[in-house]
């Protein structure tokens, strides 16, 4: 009698593992479906039973999207991600609270340059894409915590609660539901096509630097001027309590002052998009942090809100 197996017609985790290494994300996503209970039974032997253990095995299963290119070989793939999970909950049981979460999310930065070595990863831009459009369906005060932590350069719990301007346990909170919203997203998604993320954030970008160059002529064109409608409103920091504020003037009044800035790092989705700004402030009247960012959140193309941030300095 032939040993109990999964049907012929099922692929092999080698088989997986080689297509998966090729830039299949519907290929990468079934391998981590396939592997998930003993991936969670590691994960309970090392932490016990809490939330911890499904952060770990999301965390871990997040990982194993950035290395699948490491594997060498296919059919000990399962061994493979029954590692990332040790690590990922020893990692958990040394750091105590600040346990980065999404690993290598902050290394897949939307437009930057492409690893040294391609060979040993799958493709970046599939898998970029792939990603975004997971970070797309979450909630939009989930989403918003996740850009900040793993796409931009403001990362530690006590910057994005001041960012969000809400308590620390709040970003805590928002980021693991948004693991747990991503790691099904993820394998729901897998085998769909996705959007061109990329590009997304490369016309945010131009948008950046044509707004602070048109600002800083004194004109907005109207390309520009069609972003900043009569309705959006500057809050937060640099906005006024119980009075409409328009962003343009603010901004404005401190480059007459002397204050300029420019675009260090811009990551966008459909309605979210951050502009990371370094400043620089010779002979101005006022003198801002060396950095700040643009928190702007938008309806059909638009601005509706912004929020200036001024990141405290990493310790």
């Amino acid at each position: 009698m032939a040993p109990f197996g999964p049907p012929s017609s099922d692929p092999s985790d080698e088989e997986l593992t080689r297509r998966a290494q090729a830039g299949e994300t519907g290929a990468l996503g079934l391998l981590i479906a396939r592997h998930q209970a003993s991936m969670r039974a590691v994960a309970l032997s090392l932490l016990g039973y809490g939330p911890d253990v499904d952060d770990a095995v999301q965390d871990a299963s997040l990982t194993a999207l950035r290395r699948i290119g490491d594997v060498r070989d296919g059919e000990a793939v399962g061994a493979w991600l029954r590692a990332i999970v040790r690590n990922a909950c020893r990692m958990r049981l040394r750091a105590g609270h600040e346990v980065p979460g999404l690993d290598g999310l902050d290394q897949l930065r939307l437009g930057d340059d492409e690893g040294s070595q391609p060979e040993r990863h799958i493709d970046r831009h599939a898998m970029r894409d792939w990603i975004w459009e997971a970070v797309e369906g979450l909630p939009q005060h989930l989403r918003l915590v996740l850009m900040l932590r793993h796409f931009s350069g403001i990362t530690s719990y006590q910057a994005i609660a001041d960012a969000c301007e809400v308590p620390v346990g709040t970003v805590r909170s928002r980021l693991s539901h948004a693991r747990a919203h991503m790691a099904r997203a993820l394998t729901e998604t897998a085998s769909q096509a996705h959007g061109d993320a990329a590009a997304v954030t490369e016309a945010s970008r131009d948008e950046a630097v044509a707004t602070l160059r048109a600002w800083d002529a004194g004109g907005l064109p109207r390309e520009i001027s069609e972003l900043w409608p009569a309705e959006s409103e500057m809050v937060g920091r640099l906005g006024r309590a119980g009075e409409r504020v328009h962003p343009v003037p603010v901004m404005r009044h401190y480059l007459e002052d002397g204050v300029r800035q420019h675009v260090r790092h811009v990551v966008a989705g459909r309605d979210i998009a951050i502009w990371e700004m370094d400043v620089t402030h010779d002979g101005a009247r006022h003198v801002c942090p060396p950095n700040l960012a643009w928190l702007m959140f938008r309806r059909n193309g638009r601005v509706e809100r912004l929020r200036v941030v001024f990141p405290r300095p990493a310790q």
